[in-house]
Order: structure tokens, then C-alpha cells, then sequence
């Protein structure tokens, strides 16, 4: 397995545990509590992306895990890599922009959305198309 295939196989990995993250989202941060006070509109809204958020993140793992050489190999292969890395690097900014870094736990995700853009990033770099 190459280096590219193995960052894209713990690529899969990271992306599997944060679905899962985001399914316990309700529980979590006392959604059925804390989303009662927003519109039904706002309250689907919230919950809807989530849903569909927790869903491409299985979608990324399932590719990462069963596509790896396509994704190092092919001008489309290279542009969902692109993609997935542009996703973590723009979540990593919004993190700083509504959190900041001042928190253990601001600093934390910080961290791992850093990983996540780097996991991609570098298989997207070191691939030849």
C-alpha cells in the first residue's frame, strides 16, 4: 500500500468517526432541548444539513476506503481530493471565524480539521494525474 492509499485508508477512518460524531449531535447538544426555541423552519433546517452532512461524511469514507487508487490516479480522482481537503481547510477557517481558539476544546477541533484537510492534501500533491 502506498503512502498516498494509506492517508486516504485513515482518510476513511476519520471521516467514519466523524459521522458518527454528528449522529450523537442530538444527545450531545440537547438538540430536542435547545433547537425548541428556534422556528420549526430553523429547527428542521439544523437538523436536515446535519443529516445530510453525517451522509457525505460516509459517502467520503466509503470513497477513501474502495476508491483510493482512483482518487490518486484520475483527473476526477484528483478533484474530489482537492474537494475533500478545500472542505476541511474551509471548515478549519469557520472554526476560528465563530470560535476563535481560545478554548481546550476550539483548540482541539482545530487540530482535527487540520488533519482532515492534511489527509487529502497530501495524496492530492503527491499524485500525478
Amino acid at each position: 500500500m502506498s503512502v498516498s492509499q494509506t492517508l486516504l485508508f485513515a482518510g476513511g477512518v476519520f471521516h467514519l468517526a466523524i459521522a458518527i460524531f454528528h449522529l450523537f449531535f442530538w444527545r450531545i447538544f440537547r438538540w430536542k432541548q435547545d433547537l425548541a426555541s428556534l422556528t420549526h423552519i430553523n429547527r428542521a433546517v439544523m437538523q436536515i444539513l446535519n443529516i445530510c452532512l453525517t451522509f457525505i461524511f460516509f459517502v467520503m469514507a466509503y470513497i477513501s476506503f474502495f476508491h483510493a487508487a482512483e482518487l490518486t490516479s484520475s483527473p476526477l480522482g484528483r478533484t474530489i481530493l482537492a474537494s475533500i481537503a478545500l472542505f476541511w481547510v474551509l471548515r478549519l477557517i469557520l472554526q476560528f471565524i465563530y470560535f476563535g481558539a481560545r478554548h481546550k476544546i476550539s483548540i482541539f477541533f482545530i487540530f482535527v480539521f487540520t488533519v482532515g484537510a492534511s489527509l487529502y492534501l497530501i495524496p492530492f500533491l503527491w499524485s500525478r494525474p
